[in-house]
This record gives structure tokens, sequence and C-alpha cells, in this order.
């Protein structure tokens, strides 16, 4: 068995343990909590992101412990009934205003799985729940030495694999002695079988011929909408085929539909994107990196609004990473898939990519990146600078999904084109229309959300939103 050191807890951590309240990754009981429920907590904590347990304090009050040194050894007892048992350093004993205390930090980032009496449990919110059955082989598999992208699908053979695709890159990594097989076995992108050589699931995402036929929720989903919530006016593209030409074929719709217009650096005016493009392209790398595959039913989205940049990954954060060490902290759920990424030249393996993304905005002047994890995903939303471009449009592709007659079609290509309309030139542009068609078709796509009126009866003029 393996001795996995607990972090050293301070008095003042104990402190803000108990001020905080049983949470995510604190739990508290009083002194008489059972052996029972306290290895549940501990396996449960650990199957999760770690946390402090607290003895001797409540939601309610801090009531201390009437045997200090006995209920120490029962918190220590309670990590020995977990399978396998949670070997850490002993329970540590804190005087609080007067009341003595037992608390224990459990680790993140345990590679096993723990049970108490055969009963898998995870910590969500303040309450411990049971694994569902694909929960805890998704857990399991992220926590053994073998993950998702080192299975072999079933019916999956080497002819699945093109051939070309696999040459080029022994050729990109200057590997051409080894034999094609040897040199995926080597990755973790082949398998030997009774039949010959059979293709992982990683070997299927980097060079296979159809991946999706084996992984159908493998490929990216990417949607432009026109405002800032989901709507019937949006641009749509669903991406499929190999990791490396989903990258890029995502990352050439995000380039084709975002804004582009002027904005000011000093007193100096100069072109400008609505986001960073190297920032973009490091959110849908790390998504297709990092992404749980085993996930069915649900795929990578890359969502465009008016005012942010969302990219959703099926999948939790990994291992030991969490949102409060995601900047320090590296893990891969795929080392597979990151190797063969960062050969061709995707990303660094050093695993920076975040801490670059962070660099970029706060020199772009933008808001920094939000990272969040949902229920069974993790997002990235970035925040561009739309808003603050000057005659930045809409793309194109857009506007030409909403329905608009050839008049509003003409005249937001003159606005493209000039920055700028007024009602006059308007009229020179359709004159055939009368004034109140005219008048309409200005309303109709203030209201969309296309133009902005600015000024008063003659003084009038409208520009791209």
């Amino acid at each position: 068995m393996t001795f996995f050191p607990a972090l050293r807890l301070t008095s003042g951590q104990v402190q803000a343990a108990v001020a905080a309240g049983s949470g995510q990754r604190v739990a508290l009981f009083g002194d008489r909590a059972s052996v029972r429920v306290l290895a549940e907590t501990a396996a449960a904590l650990a199957n999760t992101q770690g946390g402090v347990m607290v003895l001797g304090a409540t939601a309610n009050r801090v009531s201390g412990l009437t045997d200090a040194p006995a209920a120490r050894e029962k918190l220590a007892a309670a990590l020995l009934q977990t399978e396998p048992p949670l070997l850490l350093a002993s329970p540590l004993l804190v005087d609080l205003a007067g009341a003595a205390l037992a608390a224990l930090e459990i680790p993140s980032g345990l590679p096993h799985v723990y049970s108490v009496k055969g009963q898998y449990l995870i910590r969500s919110g303040a309450a411990n729940r049971p694994l569902s059955g694909e929960a805890l082989r998704r857990l399991l598999r992220d926590r053994g030495e073998a993950g998702f992208e080192s299975q072999a699908p079933p019916g999956a053979t080497w002819a699945d694999l093109d051939a070309d695709r696999v040459a080029r890159h022994q050729q990109l990594v200057e590997d051409m002695a080894a034999t094609a097989a040897g040199f995926l076995r080597g990755r973790g992108c082949a398998l030997e079988t009774a039949a010959g050589p059979a293709p992982t699931v990683a070997g299927l995402l980097l060079f296979g011929r159809e991946p999706q036929r084996w992984l159908r929720s493998a490929e990216i989903t990417c949607v432009r909408y026109v405002g800032a919530a989901m709507s019937d006016d949006f641009v749509r593209e669903d991406v499929r085929g190999v990791l490396s030409d989903q990258i890029r074929r995502a990352e050439a719709f995000v380039s084709s539909n975002m804004r582009r217009g002027m904005r000011l650096r000093g007193l100096a005016r100069e072109e400008a994107p609505e986001y960073p493009i190297s920032v973009v392209r490091e959110a849908i790398v790390n998504a297709v990196a990092h992404r749980d595959y085993s996930v069915r039913g649900d795929n990578i989205r890359v969502l465009m609004f008016s005012d942010r940049l969302e990219v959703y990954s099926p999948g939790r954060l990994p291992g030991h990473v969490t949102l409060e060490n995601l900047l320090e902290e590296r893990f891969s759920r795929n080392e597979a898939l990151v190797q063969a990424l960062a050969e061709m030249g995707f990303i660094e393996r050093l695993g920076y990519g975040i801490d670059r993304m962070m660099r970029v905005c706060q020199q772009e002047g933008l808001a920094p990146p939000r990272f969040e994890e949902t229920a069974a995903g993790f997002r990235v939303t970035l925040f561009g600078q739309g808003a603050q471009l000057i005659g930045a449009a809409p793309p194109a592709s857009l506007w030409m999904t909403m329905q608009l007659n050839p008049r509003q079609e003409a005249l937001i290509t003159y606005v493209q084109a000039h920055r700028r309309i007024t009602n006059r030139e308007y009229q020179q542009l359709c004159p055939d229309a009368s004034p109140e068609t005219l008048r309409r078709d200005f309303a109709d796509l203030v209201d969309r959300g296309l133009l902005l009126k600015i000024g008063e009866k003659r003084a009038t003029y409208y520009v791209l939103k």
C-alpha cells in the first residue's frame, strides 16, 4: 500500500473551514458521529476533489470534543474502513476558542477509487451521494493506468486507419525505422490482438478514416448567434473528422464569424478582431485534447454570442486539477492525444496554455477568461471587445440567414463599406421604394439588433450595432 501524506493543516485553515460550514470540500461533524459516517465521507471526498473533515463542530455551533484523543483515534479508524484504506497522516488536534477539534485534510488527486462496504460515493455539495454505474466506470478509467483513449473499440480494425496520415506523422517525428503498427503501439494508438494490430480510441481520433463511425460524439458543434442569447437566427457548422482537422475548422469558423473593426490604442486607430485568435485557438485545442471521450450523447460546443464566446467540453476537470489550482497544476486525461497534438504543433506538452490565454487577454485589455465546471463538463467563456470596436460589422454569413429583404441586404452591404448610412443615402440605394417602406426597413433592422440609430430628425444616421 502507498502512504499518502495529507497536506499540512493550520489552525487558521481549520477555523476557516468551520466558518465556511459543510459544503463541497468541507465536512463538519459533532462529537458523536459514527465511524461508518466518517468513513463514507472520507471516501466521498477522496473520490471527488478532496477536502477537510472536522470533528467537534456543526453548522450551528462549535461543540468541541469531550475526549479529544479518542475522537482523533475514531477519525483515524474511519480512514482504515475505506477500501483501499486511506493511509494518511494522523488527524490534527486544534484548540478553537477553548474548544478541542480534530481535523484532517484529504488530498485531491488520489490514485484510487474508494468504497465503504461495497458502496462508492462522491461529494455533492454538503452531502454524499452514490456513484451511478457509468460515473463509476468513468472514475475508474480516469484513475486507472489505462484510460478510455487506450481501449480498442470492438470491431475496429487496422483498415480503419488512414495509412497516409500515419506515415506523415512518422515523418514529422522522424521515426521511420519502426513499422506503422509498432510506431502506433508505442504511442498508445494501437494494440496487438489475436487478429493482429487494432486501433485504440486515440488512434482512431488521430488517424482514423471515419472516427465518428466509432465515436459519434467526437465532434464539435459551432454556432454563431445574433444576440446575447440563443435564438432562431444563427449560423451553424458540425465539425467532424480527425482531431487535427476539427481544430482547424473550428478555428476557421470562429475567425470567419467574428466581428472586425477599428479600436483606439492611445491616439491611434488600429484594426482589431473581436477575439484574439491565439486565445480562441487555445480554448478549442484544450477542449479537444482534454475532453472525456467516453461520454456519449454530448460533444464539444463552440457558441458565439454578441458579447462572449463559450467553449464547452464534456467531462469535468481530470485528476487532482480543480478550479482553484487550474493555473498551477498539470494533469492530462488523454496522454496519447496530448503527445500527438503537441508533435503536430497544436499544444505544448508543458501545459501552459491557460497561462498564455490569461496573459494575452490582459495585454489586449480584455476581461480574463471565465472557467466553470458544470454537472458533467467544463466551460471556458471568452469576453471580446466587439462592443468597443468602431464600425464592427456582423459577419455576412450571419445576417444572410436572417431572411432580410433585398433592400435590407443592400443596406447592410453599404454600411459595411461606408460605416454609416442616412435616410437620403438609403433612398438613393432604393429609388423605387416609398419613404414609409424604407422607414419600416430601418425600424426592423434596429429591432433585430443589427443597426443602431444615432441622432434625431435630419441629423439621423445608422451604424452597425
